[in-house]
């Protein structure tokens, strides 16, 4: 108990001096155009990271790599919940997340004049948008993959439209629930990904009593290598997969998802291109003024 107190005010004392290095505006104070933007990005491995820095342009080919561009200035992450905490509380800031994910403690920005609803990420006119792919190795065992249909089930599917993202199959199947089935399944991966399956997790086990999900929230890339070495029977990607990864997993996408560029709501920047997002992001842009209008 002890320990845990010592790392809660340690973890509280580390974000204090962050901020103040950072130069964050107090909570309440008032947005201030000439301050120097707070770029928020999400940790290496994150697929929301993965997909936003390359359809912004910020991940670059160099020969036969791609760099990441992101500012070695931006702030790091660990999660959803922690980029809209930070830019919630920061008036100067900017960060990115699962549209499904948005509340009103922060602000969604237009992209080339577009808002990331539903209608505009299904007819493509929002350009920040990808899949949410779940995967698995081999054969499923008997429980997951009964779960397995019920996510592409027009039930499933029903849950993933009422969670605010767009399903990936038109016209399910109805589920055809099996025989009572025991047993536990284990899901690992996105952080974006998570709330939806929640959803869905919660939805199955009211219709499969006896089976338990386990989800767990720790990022794409750590999902697909669970995925990938068995530790989990199913894995969350909020990306496309790797081509060595797609090699080795079945994998389908539950839904697509928009990536909302988010600031503070005192922010008055209503819109922004594409490239003025890989501007900010990459460090290029470094204060609002370019982009309030008089």
């Amino acid at each position: 108990m002890k320990k845990a107190i010592v790392g809660k005010y340690s973890t509280l004392f580390m974000s204090l001096i962050f901020l103040s290095a950072c130069g964050a505006q107090a909570e309440g104070e008032a947005f201030n155009a000439a301050q120097e933007i707070n770029v928020i990005t999400r940790e290496d491995g994150s697929g929301t990271r993965g997909a936003f820095t390359e359809l912004t342009g910020i991940l670059v080919e160099e020969g036969e790599s791609e760099i990441d561009k992101t500012s070695s200035a931006a702030a790091i992450q660990n999660g959803t919940n922690g980029v809209m905490t930070t830019v919630s509380g920061d008036p100067a800031a900017i960060g990115y997340i699962s549209v499904g994910s948005l509340n009103d403690s922060v602000k969604e920005v237009k992209i080339d004049g577009n808002s990331p609803t539903t209608e505009a990420i299904a007819e493509g006119s929002y350009a920040i948008a990808r899949p949410f792919n779940v995967a698995h190795k081999d054969t499923l065992k008997e429980e997951a993959a009964d779960f397995w249909s019920f996510i592409f089930s027009a039930e499933g599917q029903e849950i993933v439209s009422g969670e605010g993202y767009i399903e990936s199959i038109k016209d399910a199947p109805a589920y055809e629930k099996r025989a009572d089935l025991n047993g536990a399944i284990s899901v690992v991966g996105s952080t974006s990904v998570t709330p939806v399956m929640e959803a869905l997790s919660e939805a199955y086990q009211k219709i499969q009593k006896n089976v338990s999900i386990d989800i767990t929230s720790n990022g794409s890339s750590a999902g697909m290598t669970a995925a990938m070495d068995g530790s989990a029977d199913i894995g969350m990607a909020s990306r496309e997969l790797k081509e060595e990864e797609a090699a080795k997993l079945t994998h389908q996408a539950l839904a697509i998802d928009g990536i909302a560029v988010i600031v503070h709501p005192e922010n008055p920047v209503e819109n922004l291109t594409v490239e003025e997002v890989r501007q900010i992001f990459t460090g290029e842009q470094t204060n609002w003024t370019a982009y309030v209008q008089e």
